[in-house]
């Protein structure tokens, strides 16, 4: 048996799993914080906000079964989230809830690298009482996508409606479907896949289907028509890993269209003038409950005009509107 990591805001404490036995001290600690990438863990490390049973150590450091590592994270730079009048896709809204077509290109909220410009400076201006549940940096944020992804974002416009459609995303409540325009033509109608995820053991920016730390993931797939050289794919999900369908579609060998992290080389293999500026995935369907009413809500987002085209330029004929 093994400590769990404790963690607060800025404390964390854990001990070395027997099978953590002889790996990097910045290795294991990367792999215990999962915020936490291996570049900052070594960081972290020769600042001196780390200690193994006390004591300083370098990044290089080979671990022991039951060393205890314990430190503290300092505390990102406060993010000062202004309202921003930023043009938002509404699709349903009520004094409890919002729901957004998100575009491919919005970031959701404020990080480092990103200010401004976000999703969330979008919301505090159309809903200046927007209440901030949790992190300032995040009011009514209850899911995220990609900034490359499109589609459906579902957002709290009161504290009680971000706790009760939180609880309902984590108990996986909340039906998720996407479109995806893939790489190649599946030979079976539709399928799931199980593999788990972690961070990939190499590029911590990255997921992998192959790593030390991986997390159950289930996607469900169902072919919505054969293109040429691609296909139109219908995908659930019965989780929600970082990245899960990019890195699921990949690993059945359809990776995403226009994904660069995970089907960079496929994608370059398409002619330049149909080549996506982005992965080619969209949150297109959400059915939810109405976090005060209880009624089933199901909405649905239209496919964006950059799939729409590159979809047809791989001859597909489907009418969209059975979409």
């Amino acid at each position: 048996m093994h400590d769990s990591p404790e963690r607060d805001a800025r404390s964390f404490r854990f001990r070395v799993k027997r099978t953590e036995a002889g790996q990097r001290l910045d290795c294991v600690a990367a792999d215990n914080l999962p915020d936490l990438s291996r570049t900052a863990s070594a960081t972290l490390i020769r600042n001196g906000h780390l200690t193994v049973d006390g004591e300083q150590r370098k990044p290089g450091y080979r671990v022991r079964p039951g060393e205890e590592i314990c430190g503290s994270l300092p505390l990102p730079d406060p993010v000062d989230c202004q309202p921003e009048p930023i043009p938002l896709s509404i699709l349903l809204e009520d004094e409890h809830l919002l729901v957004v077509d998100k575009p491919a290109g919005l970031v959701v909220h404020p990080a480092p690298g990103h200010p401004n410009g976000t999703l969330v400076n979008a919301l505090l201006y159309h809903c200046p009482e927007l209440a901030a549940e949790g992190e300032d940096t995040r009011p009514g944020i209850v899911h995220r996508l990609d900034k490359d992804t499109s589609g459906i974002l579902l957002v709290a416009k009161q504290p009680a409606s971000q706790r009760r459609l939180s609880a309902d995303f984590k108990a996986r409540r909340v039906q998720k479907t996407y479109l995806a325009l893939v790489h190649g033509r599946p030979e079976r109608e539709s399928g799931t896949i199980t593999l788990s995820i972690g961070r990939h053991p190499v590029d911590r920016k990255r997921m992998s289907t192959v790593s030390r730390k991986a997390r159950d993931a289930e996607t469900t797939w169902k072919l919505r028509e054969r293109l040429d050289g691609g296909a139109l794919l219908e995908v659930g999900l019965k989780t929600g890993r970082t990245h899960q369908i990019r890195v699921h579609c990949a690993s059945m060998g359809h990776p995403v269209m226009g994904d660069r992290v995970y089907g960079r080389r496929a994608t370059t293999a398409l002619p330049a003038a149909i080549r996506p500026a982005r992965q080619m995935l969209h949150a297109w369907r959400l059915s939810f409950r109405h976090p005060v009413h209880d009624n089933k809500i199901d909405i649905t987002a239209p496919l964006p005009w950059d799939m729409i085209r590159l979809w047809k330029a791989l001859g597909g004929n489907i009418r969209l509107e059975t979409l």
